[in-house]
């Protein structure tokens, strides 16, 4: 079981690696410009918050992601890749430059942690940094840091701090097969959540929400 365990982690990492190589070229995510994107983003302010950090916990903060990763997102929502019909609409009318720039601003800002639900904490501080051999499961941390901050490299979006009510929403969008784009690492998170029950799924999120690198 533990062979089987590493040898998915080895692959995913692999696959991950290979994507990454695509997605840091210059030609498809050169770094956008913060200061303008700062007014280009005002339009997103209404849910996710003048400063990426939104009150309404339907929607994800923004702030602290990876320039790159929500550009990229941002590009998703614009062909289809990822369903939103709100998203799309806002997308459709972003140029790249555009969505660079709104990345880049929002990757400047620092998102504002909650509180973890401490009586989850113990379980999903195991799956964070240990995972679940028996069943597969790779620690999140691996991926996604122990402070939740993630790896603008490959990329892994940054976790910590999120919406507890939004990273269980995802985790269980993953869990039922949703894989967004057609990049080798899109179906990574996939696979992970299928592995996870609705208990882990919530106390998961509680723990990200609660989760910051300071």
């Amino acid at each position: 079981m533990r062979a089987r365990y590493l040898a998915g982690l080895l692959i995913s990492m692999l696959a991950s690696s290979s994507w990454a190589a695509d997605q840091a070229a210059p030609a498809s995510f050169p770094v956008g410009d913060a200061e303008a994107g700062a007014g280009k983003a005002a339009v997103c302010a209404a849910c996710h918050g003048l400063d990426g950090n939104s009150s309404d916990p339907q929607y994800p903060k923004l702030a602290g992601q990876h320039a790159a990763y929500t550009a990229h997102h941002l590009e998703l929502y614009k062909s289809g890749e990822r369903e939103n019909a709100i998203m799309a609409g806002f997308a459709t009318v972003l140029s790249s430059e555009d969505m660079q720039d709104i990345g880049a601003y929002f990757a400047t800002q620092t998102v504002q942690a909650g509180v973890a639900d401490e009586t989850m904490v113990e379980q999903a501080q195991a799956l964070y940094r240990g995972g679940d051999a028996e069943r597969g499961i790779p620690a999140c941390m691996a991926c996604h840091g122990p402070g939740g901050a993630g790896n603008p490299l490959v990329p892994y979006p940054a976790v910590g701090g999120q919406h507890a009510n939004y990273s269980a929403d995802m985790l269980r969008r993953y869990r039922d097969g949703a894989a967004f784009g057609e990049s080798a690492n899109a179906p990574v998170m996939a696979a992970v959540a299928k592995q996870l029950t609705d208990a882990e799924i919530d106390s998961l999120a509680s723990y990200l929400e609660g989760l910051h690198t300071r």
